[in-house]
């Protein structure tokens, strides 16, 4: 049996980026229930992406009870009701079976991970604030709007934690006259890599750049199928399960990427513990680890995953895998 339903989790406090604010986490649970073993996973629809919480839930619901992990690749394209039931079988994989799932995807048993800790878009003046708060975080990721405010964005963020790392998202937010002009100021300030500059589509331009930046594919980056597209224009690629459709995909997109030069970040969308856990393994040699999401919570799965300072732990067996 496949039953899913509609959660949210409240945020801690609003959260912003340059396509909106949001005050909650919408997310969709999916549980598989075989032989009285059930595993779980979580997605979380994507506008963005085209997806609904009522698209995602119908194509959950339109599967057959008996879909297998490798059905479900043929079943599903890539996307968030891909994710939550692929790592939904992975979770009743592990259980029938007595093992970890990293134990199943033959994989090194996995290690905490350092993790981003993300600053909201807002003014500079509120960025500082929050930047000074996180300041013994050794990475902060800060969101970006566009336009010449966002230097002075990354310039109170630097003055609110002289010593973190730091790397900014625009969120498809620049066009390549701003990459040209923000992207050496940046480097002046410390900032190690940007996120997804222009929009998917109309990121042609970065074959051309002097990317003094280096530059992390996030929209255009979903599965295997998109690397193609991206030699030569992209240093660095940010994997999320919700857009490669779970674990299986995941995995063999790190790989891929990696054979093909690319650096690795993991990232995820706003979810709860039960949406990271599985994000964990693939985290595992990243060279930058984003899955901070319950950090922005104000409640969470039981049992959470367990953040230590800048660290994120393996997930329990009790919360998944």
């Amino acid at each position: 049996m496949i039953s899913v339903t509609a959660d949210s989790f409240r945020l801690a406090e609003a959260f912003s980026i340059s396509r909106g604010t949001k005050t909650e986490a919408q997310v969709i649970t999916v549980t598989v229930t075989r032989d009285g073993i059930t595993g779980c996973g979580e997605c979380v629809p994507y506008a963005r992406y085209g997806e609904t919480v009522e698209s995602v839930r119908a194509q959950v619901e339109g599967l057959p009870a008996t879909v297998d992990p490798g059905a479900l690749q043929e079943m599903l394209p890539p996307g968030a009701a891909r994710n939550a039931v692929d790592c939904a079988l992975w979770d009743h994989a592990a259980k029938a079976a007595g093992r970890r799932a990293w134990q199943l995807a033959d994989l090194p048993e996995p290690q905490a991970l350092t993790t981003a800790y993300t600053l909201s878009l807002g003014t500079p003046e509120a960025m500082n604030a929050a930047a000074a708060r996180h300041a013994a975080r050794p990475l902060l990721k800060t969101k970006l709007g566009g336009g010449p405010e966002d230097v002075e964005r990354i310039r109170a963020v630097r003055a609110g934690a002289p010593a973190a790392r730091i790397i900014v998202d625009a969120n498809e937010g620049w066009t390549p006259e701003q990459y040209a002009t923000l992207a050496p100021e940046f480097v002046k300030l410390g900032v190690e890599m940007v996120e997804q500059p222009f929009p998917t589509g109309e990121d042609a331009a970065l074959t051309d750049l002097d990317r003094v930046l280096p530059v992390c594919a996030d929209e255009s980056c979903h599965d295997r199928a998109s690397l193609a597209d991206l030699a030569g224009k992209y240093d660095m690629v940010n994997i999320k399960l919700d857009k490669t459709g779970g674990l299986t995909e995941a995995l063999a997109l790190r790989d891929a990427a990696r054979a093909d030069g690319f650096r690795i970040m993991v990232g995820c969308m706003v979810g709860s513990s039960l949406a990271m856990a599985p994000a964990v393994l693939v985290g595992q040699g990243a060279e930058i680890v984003d899955l901070d999401g319950p950090l922005l919570l104000a409640e969470d799965r039981d049992p959470p995953l367990t953040y230590e300072g800048a660290e994120v732990h393996p997930p329990a067996a009790a919360l998944w895998g």
